[in-house]
Parts: C-alpha cells; sequence; structure tokens
C-alpha cells in the first residue's frame, strides 16, 4: 500500500505498438508507486484498442492532439537512416501534460516500461530522480541553447520514467519562453541540432534543470532497469520477481525502427 502522503497523477503516452506492454505497464504503477494515485491518464492518437484498455483497466483516456496547439506531422525531424519526429513529438506531450493533470506533481510512464520494485518520488521532502551514468552529448548541447548555461550533469536523468512538478515545470518553461521570445516548444524544436539523431530529451532538461535550482532537496537514485527484448508476457512471475532482485524496472523495447527516449 503506498506509503507516502504526497499524492500524484500519472500520465503514460503511447502508441498501437504499445499495447502488448500498456496494460502491464498499469499494473506495475499501481503496484508499485509508493503514493497515493489520483488518477492515470493514457495520452495517445485515437485508438479504439487504447481506449479499450483504458476502459478496462479504470484509466483515463486523452487525445494526444489535445495537449499542445501542434501535432506529429508539424515536426520534421529526420535522414535518410532515421524517423524521430513521433519520437520528439511524445517528448513535448510529456511536457505539455502538465495542462490536464490535477495534482500538483505527475508520473511520466514510458509505455514500454514496467515497475517492478518499490518506488517512491518525495522522500523527506526531497524531490527522488532515478538516474543512469551514461547520456548522450547533444542533450546538454540543447541545454545549453535553451536555458543559456551549463548543464550541472550530476547523473543522467534519462530513465523510462520521471515524476514532474507542475510548479518547477512552469518555471522551466517561462525561462525557456523568455529567452527565445516563443513558446517552450517551439523553442525546443528549434534548438535542437537536426543533424543529429538524439538531439534533446525532456527527462535530462528537467531534471537538471530541478538539480541546478537546488541540488540539496534532489535525491539520486540507480534506475537499475533492465531491458529486454521480449513480451512482459511471456515472462512468469517467478522470474519477475528473480529480477526484481537486481532491477528496479523492466523495458520492453520493440526490434523494429522504434526507439524511445529511455533506450537512448
Amino acid at each position: 500500500m503506498p506509503t507516502d502522503g504526497v499524492k500524484i497523477d500519472v500520465v503514460i503516452p503511447a502508441i498501437a505498438k504499445d499495447l502488448g506492454t500498456l496494460p502491464h505497464v498499469i499494473d506495475g504503477v499501481r503496484k508499485h508507486v509508493m503514493h497515493p494515485i489520483g488518477r492515470i491518464f493514457v495520452v495517445a492518437p485515437g485508438d479504439e484498442k487504447i481506449k479499450a484498455v483504458c476502459k478496462r483497466k479504470g484509466c483515463t483516456f486523452v487525445h494526444e492532439g489535445s495537449i499542445l496547439p501542434l501535432r506529429k506531422q508539424h515536426i520534421v525531424y529526420r535522414s535518410k537512416r532515421w524517423e524521430r519526429s513521433g519520437w520528439l513529438y511524445q517528448q513535448l506531450l510529456k511536457l505539455g501534460s502538465s495542462s490536464i493533470v490535477g495534482q500538483r506533481r505527475y508520473l511520466v510512464m514510458d509505455a514500454d516500461t514496467v515497475l517492478i520494485r518499490p518506488h517512491r518520488f518525495v522522500e523527506d521532502g526531497k524531490h527522488v530522480f532515478y538516474c543512469r551514468n551514461w547520456s548522450q552529448p547533444e542533450y546538454f548541447a540543447t541545454y545549453r541553447k535553451l536555458l543559456g548555461k551549463k548543464a550541472p550533469r550530476p547523473r543522467s536523468f534519462v530513465t523510462h520514467y520521471m515524476l514532474f512538478d507542475k510548479t518547477k515545470l512552469q518555471s522551466l518553461k517561462q525561462k525557456i519562453e523568455a529567452r527565445h521570445g516563443t513558446k517552450w516548444y517551439h523553442a525546443i524544436i528549434q534548438s535542437i541540432n537536426r543533424k543529429k539523431q538524439f538531439g534533446f530529451s525532456e527527462f535530462e532538461t528537467y531534471g537538471n534543470y530541478v538539480y541546478s535550482g537546488s541540488p540539496g532537496k534532489v535525491r539520486l537514485k540507480s534506475a537499475l532497469n533492465k531491458s529486454l527484448f521480449t513480451s512482459p508476457a511471456a515472462l512468469s512471475d517467478s522470474k519477475v520477481r528473480k529480477l526484481g532482485l537486481s532491477y528496479r524496472s523492466l523495458s520492453f523495447h520493440k526490434r523494429k525502427g522504434y526507439i524511445r527516449n529511455g533506450g537512448n
């Protein structure tokens, strides 16, 4: 049962390719997030199968077109070898989802990542970030363009899920808009080096921004994420329990051409 009094909402952006993992992601959140949960929002295109999962799991479906005044087709971020427009659009949806949640804090989950151990995102008044030890150089180049300063980079904040505080996120957006004279999402799109495949990370940007403002109020923990190229349904309960001895979460990556932010 949740033990921390900080109530949160949950946002899970998803597309049709996530149907095999989405129900397990939702179940993992309900089992392993140690906070009272308000509502779980699934942000997606108008896919009837995703809507059916939401109905079955008691989640709120939100059409992605209602989050931002731009759509995937408005973003051109590709080369002859790779296509990243949808990847970037989904990151903007995560940041834009502050407009739909009712709680001050909301947890964003990648729709291919299942929590398998208890998680707390606020402890002793400190914001908990789950981290890893490597990142992409372009994330920090874009951070500097957006905010005019170097990211502190204590560790990498790119780990498939993150708790956002709407007050801190609004402050970040306002600073970006003041510096660039345009809406925060346009500033992000304009600041990316589109010749690079990994040009922006919402998690890296927000995590470094919060850390730079008050490092003493941040607690960093190792994410201990395991990437698998199988489906959650293929794992027995005993196998998941065994993996839980070494890992906090499992990411079920797709093999063909769909790369999520946390896998970068």
